[in-house]
């Protein structure tokens, strides 16, 4: 049992979560314990499925049953009305007292976790309505005044915007107001940030700092970036496999860090690697099984980063061989324009310019780097390039022969050379084929090999290829974590032999340390079968990491485009110095 001093806002004392059904059961989490202090921040981190985000559920008691189950452990929180309690030994109806009034949660994603149906502020005034009791006048007008404190804009025409109406940056500020309505005691923010620009990533966390200073609430941050722990945490946990492996302050973390795990996240973020031609990854540092023993490579992050080192004098020379070649793609003034409303007659009033008269040529084996904030134009641009969207004037030329002018059979046939790794690997896989299936599939429908046996087998060097397995081949994608999804995606990407493929924000949404595999993976077989990229992505690091070129968007205009390091180290434009300065580091 630890021992906590007695202002401690919650304690949490070896707690300890299962899954499983039957007798088959594992360990979620295993004896964790942890503290937090007023106005702390405690970080939590460790990539998906080390038990980060199962902790935070099992304090809120929304782990789902019978499936999971609190096997052991108490958690203690100073409540505002009841003293003190412990939030694992109350029932499903006692529980309801304290959740959202003296512990509120930010969930991971936003999209899901407001209902689509009630407009944001209806959503926001119910916590308010059952919790401080107030009137729908009183708690509409509280609703509004959360919305400004979140610095969302025009707040009063916010509270009758229903969710798809706005951005994920909005979303993510609706969630962060609902949590903080009934000023909780403990705020529990899971992932808030992940899949947002570092700009509106940056504004969020300042956002959490003020609201903290205000109130004086203790907060867990779970993440799976060490970058943002730096600028929001006290102290932090590191977890592995669901056991809390390193416990300490913030500093020590950064400076010391002792697990060879904790390592391993520190060395792989893309953003301490500059003129490597391989990231680190996990492995570099230790060895596991399946049940999460590991044994230690014993090799130190200096080592690691030393074999890894790229020549840098070749880089430049590099970047001019292909620019003194022909360009493999040639952007000309292109506009993809989308109607904004259409009057009674059908005209169209106005009109949101996407992609705004955009010029640029990509050459044979370059990586070209396109960076900006969500809403800049990025992926209308990619799926303009490749006529998924049909872009409204301009001329797109491929070894000189100009894509707007093909038929639909040319084009059907052209686009076994150009290929699109979609941005969420959850959604671009059809559930109800296996793995094997969804790669296959674009073979058959181009006629690729004599037969399906031999298409079978193209499938399992395929798979080998990006780091699965052959028995992978008969799985489903929910079988899948997300980083293996994002290789089955590759994998089909490149089952018809193209030469260009559009990345966009292929490793937005996971893992540093499964990013890094993904990125090592891209520039593998970007080697090894001659592939041109274009590389659209919101994190400027990982966009300097892959790119030779690097091109930024703002408002559907390009705003630079240079040398990858010297747009990184010398922004001439100041959009591109705010993209840069929010970085974390």
């Amino acid at each position: 049992m630890h021992v906590y001093p007695d202002s401690a806002l919650l304690e949490v004392d070896n707690l300890s979560v299962s899954f499983g059904t039957g007798e088959h059961f594992f360990k979620a989490v295993d004896n964790v314990s942890f503290r937090i202090l007023p106005g702390e921040t405690l970080g939590i981190v460790g990539e998906s499925g080390s038990g980060k985000s199962v902790t935070s559920l099992s304090l809120m008691q929304l782990i789902a049953q019978p499936a999971g189950r609190i096997e052991s452990g108490t958690a203690r929180i100073q409540t505002k009305n009841h003293g003190t309690v412990d939030l694992l030994s109350l029932s499903q109806k006692e529980i309801r007292k304290f959740r959202g009034n003296d512990i509120a949660m930010i969930f991971q994603e936003p999209m899901t976790s407001l209902n689509p149906v009630f407009t944001c502020g209806h959503q926001v005034a119910e916590a308010l309505k059952l919790h401080k009791n107030l009137s729908g006048r009183a708690a509409r007008e509280e609703t509004i005044h959360l919305f400004e404190k979140v610095k969302l804009p025009r707040p009063a025409e916010m509270f009758d915007a229903y969710p798809h109406q706005i951005s994920g940056g909005q979303k993510q500020r609706v969630m962060i107001a609902m949590a903080i309505s009934c000023q909780p005691r403990i705020l529990i923010a899971d992932e808030p940030t992940t899949a947002l620009d570092v700009t509106v990533q940056a504004t969020i966390l300042d956002l959490l700092k003020e609201l903290q200073e205000e109130t004086g609430m203790g907060m867990i941050f779970i993440t799976h970036d060490l970058g943002v722990i730096s600028r929001i945490a006290n102290e932090v946990v590191v977890m592995y496999k669901g056991k809390s492996v390193e416990k300490t302050d913030v500093k020590s973390i950064f400076h010391h860090p002792k697990h060879p795990y904790t390592k391993g996240l520190l060395a792989c973020r893309p953003a301490n690697n500059t003129g490597l031609k391989r990231l680190p990854v996990i492995s570099d540092f230790m060895v596991a099984d399946e049940s999460g023993n590991y044994s230690e490579t014993g090799r130190s992050i200096e080592e690691i980063i030393a074999q890894l080192k790229v020549n840098e004098a070749s880089a430049p020379k590099k970047v001019q061989e292909q620019k003194s070649t022909t360009p493999l793609l040639s952007v000309q003034q292109l506009q993809t324009y989308f109607p904004l409303k259409k009057s009674f007659f059908g005209k169209t009033r106005g009109e949101v310019k996407a992609v705004d008269t955009v010029s640029f040529e990509v050459f044979p084996g370059e990586t070209l780097g396109l960076v900006g904030e969500s809403g800049c134009g990025k992926t209308t641009l990619g799926r303009s390039i490749l006529r998924l969207i049909e872009p409204t004037g301009g001329s797109i030329l491929y070894r000189g022969d100009d894509i707007r002018s093909f038929e639909k059979s040319k084009l059907r046939a052209f686009r076994k050379q150009m290929q699109l790794i979609f941005q969420d690997p959850y959604s671009s896989l059809n559930p109800r084929l296996t793995a094997g299936a969804a790669i296959r599939e674009p073979m058959y429908v181009h006629g690729l090999y004599k037969d399906d046996k031999e298409r079978k087998e193209m499938v399992m060097q395929l798979l080998k290829k990006v780091g699965l397995k052959e028995e992978h081949y008969f799985r489903y994608p929910h079988q899948f974590s997300g980083g293996q999804r994002q290789r089955i995606c590759i994998a089909r990407a490149l089952s018809l032999n193209p030469e260009f493929v559009i990345c966009d924000e292929s490793v937005s949404a996971l893992d540093v340390s499964v990013q890094a595999q993904v990125l090592n993976l891209l520039n593998e077989l970007k080697e090894e079968q001659g592939l041109t990229y274009i590389f659209i992505s919101h994190d400027l690091s990982v966009v300097r990491f892959m790119s030779d070129r690097i091109m930024v968007m703002n408002k559907g205009r390009i705003e630079e485009l240079g040398d990858a390091d010297e747009v990184y180290l010398h922004p001439k434009s100041d959009y591109t110095r705010k993209l840069i300065e929010a970085i974390p580091h």
